[in-house]
C-alpha cells in the first residue's frame, strides 16, 4: 500500500505546478505545523494498565482554527494522520470556510474494548492534548469509530481540565450537548448538492440518472434516501456483506427496514441490504459483490465506504460515467490517472464529502456565538456553500483543462497561499 502522506504531497505538487506556486509557500505547505505523539495509559476492566499510542497533527491554520476528527482504529499511523490533516486543510479551503486542517488518531481496536474502557481512553486522550486544543485553537470532531457520545465525554474532560465551559472545543456532539441540527446526515446532504450540480453540468434529469452506491453506513444510507426522494434512480446498493442490483430501481426504505429488523425479504442473505431482493416482487434483481458494484454501467458511482477501493487493478473496468467520492480516499492516484484518461468525471472527496466539516463549522460558529440554528437554516447555508464550491471547482477545471480533483486542490492552495505571510 502506498504511503498516504506521499500521495498527499503528490497532489500538492501537481496543483502547485499548475499555478506556479511561490516556492517558499510550497515549501511551507509540505509540512504540518505540529505533530504530537502521545502515550495513553488506560486502566482496563481487569485492573491491568494498557498503554495506547495516539497522535494529533495540526497541519495548517492559515485560514482559521485547526479542524479535524479523531479516529480509533488498529491501522492508524502517523503518516495517515498527517495526510488526513493536510486533506482537511484542503477540504476547508475548497468550501471556503474559515478553518484549517488537523487530525487525530489512536491505535486501538475499539470493538475489543468495553464502554468503560472507551470512556477512560477518550478522557486519557484529552488529558494528553488539552493544552493544544480549544475553540480558539483546534477543534476536534468524530471520525472512524468515534461517536457523538465520545465527543461529549471529550468536551466534559476538557472543561474539567481548563475549569470553564467551552462548547466549541469539540464538534459532532449530541444536540443536547451543543451539537448542530442536520449534522447526522450533513456529509450525505453535501454530497447530494454535488450530485445535483453534476447532473446539471451533464444535462441529466434525475429520473433518468442511474446511481450505484457502495457502502451503506451513515453517509451511504442517507445519500440513498435523499437522492431517491429527489427522483434519482438508485439501481444498486451494498454494505459490508454484499449488495443488490435492480435495473428498475431500489427503494432505500426497504434496505433500512432490513438493516433495522434483521429480517429476510429475499433469497440471498440475512440482515444485509441484499435481503431486499425478492424476484417475485422486485423485478429483475440480483445479488452482487462489493467489487461488482464498482463496475456497473451507471451514470454515477458513489463509493461511500472504504478508502482505496478503486485501484490500478480495477480502474479500467469502471463503466460509470462519473464518480462522486463520498468516502475519504476511495480512489488511488494510479487509478485516478486511468479514470481521467478514460474520460470519467470524478467529483473528489475533498469537495463531495465536505458537507460534514461544513456543518461542523456551523456547530462551532453556533457554539462560540451562543446560538442554535434550525435544521432549515443549517441546510440553506450548507446548500449555498456546497454549490458555490462546486461551481468554483468546475470553473477552474474548465480554465486549466484539468480533472476536478486537481482543480479542487488548485482552488484550495490558491486560497491558503493568498493568506500565508512569508
Amino acid at each position: 500500500m502506498s504511503n498516504p502522506f506521499s500521495n498527499a504531497m503528490r497532489q500538492l505538487d501537481k496543483a502547485a505546478d499548475i499555478i506556479n506556486l511561490d516556492k517558499n509557500i510550497h515549501e511551507i505547505l509540505k509540512s504540518p505545523d505540529r505533530v504530537v505523539s502521545i502515550s495513553i495509559p488506560v486502566k482496563m476492566d481487569n485492573g491491568d494498565i494498557k498503554v495506547f499510542a495516539g497522535f494529533r497533527s495540526q497541519y495548517n491554520n492559515t485560514l482559521g482554527v485547526y479542524k479535524g476528527g479523531i479516529r480509533y482504529h488498529h491501522g492508524v499511523t502517523i503518516d495517515e494522520v498527517k495526510a488526513l490533516s493536510f486533506w482537511m486543510a484542503i477540504k476547508c479551503a475548497v468550501v471556503n470556510i474559515p478553518m484549517g486542517g488537523a487530525k487525530g488518531g489512536v491505535i486501538v481496536s475499539p470493538k475489543e474494548l468495553s464502554e468503560g474502557e472507551i470512556e477512560r481512553l477518550s478522557r486519557g486522550y484529552i488529558q494528553k492534548i488539552w493544552r493544544l486544543i480549544g475553540s480558539d485553537k483546534d477543534v476536534p470532531a468524530p471520525d472512524v469509530y468515534t461517536t457523538p457520545q465520545i465527543m461529549a465525554l471529550m468536551r466534559d474532560e476538557y472543561e474539567k481540565l481548563v475549569g470553564h465551559t467551552d462548547p466549541g472545543v469539540i464538534t459532532g456532539k449530541p444536540i443536547e450537548n451543543g451539537g448542530s441540527e442536520g449534522r447526522s446526515f450533513s456529509t450525505a446532504q453535501g454530497g447530494v448538492y454535488c450530485v445535483d450540480e453534476l447532473a446539471k453540468k451533464m444535462n441529466w434529469v434525475s429520473e433518468n440518472t442511474t446511481i450505484a452506491i457502495q457502502g451503506y453506513g451513515n453517509a451511504g444510507s442517507h445519500m440513498a434516501r435523499i437522492l431517491h426522494g429527489l427522483g434519482y434512480k438508485i439501481v444498486a446498493i451494498s454494505d459490508s456483506k454484499g449488495g443488490v442490483y435492480n435495473e428498475d430501481g431500489i427503494d432505500p426504505a426497504k434496505a433500512e427496514q432490513i438493516k433495522k429488523s434483521g429480517g429476510r425479504l429475499g433469497c440471498y442473505c440475512v440482515g444485509t441490504v441484499c435481503d431486499i431482493v425478492d424476484i417475485s416482487t422486485d423485478g429483475p434483481c440480483r445479488a452482487i459483490s462489493n467489487d461488482e458494484i464498482l463496475e456497473l454501467d451507471v451514470d454515477i458511482l458513489i463509493p461511500a465506504a472504504l478508502e482505496n477501493v478503486i485501484t490500478i487493478e480495477n480502474a479500467d473496468k469502471i463503466k460509470a460515467k462519473t464518480i462522486v467520492e463520498l468516502a475519504n480516499g476511495p480512489t488511488t492516484p494510479e487509478a485516478d490517472e486511468i479514470l481521467n484518461k478514460n474520460g470519467v468525471v470524478i467529483v473528489p472527496d475533498v469537495l463531495a464529502n465536505a458537507g460534514g466539516v461544513t456543518v461542523s463549522y456551523f456547530e462551532w460558529d453556533q457554539n462560540v456565538k451562543g446560538e442554535h440554528w434550525t435544521e432549515m437554516e443549517v441546510l440553506n447555508k450548507l446548500e449555498k456553500i456546497m454549490k458555490n464550491a462546486f461551481d468554483d471547482v468546475w470553473s477552474i477545471k474548465e480554465k486549466y483543462n484539468i480533472d476536478m480533483r486537481t482543480s479542487a486542490f488548485v482552488s484550495a492552495v490558491e486560497r491558503i497561499a493568498k493568506k500565508i505571510k512569508i
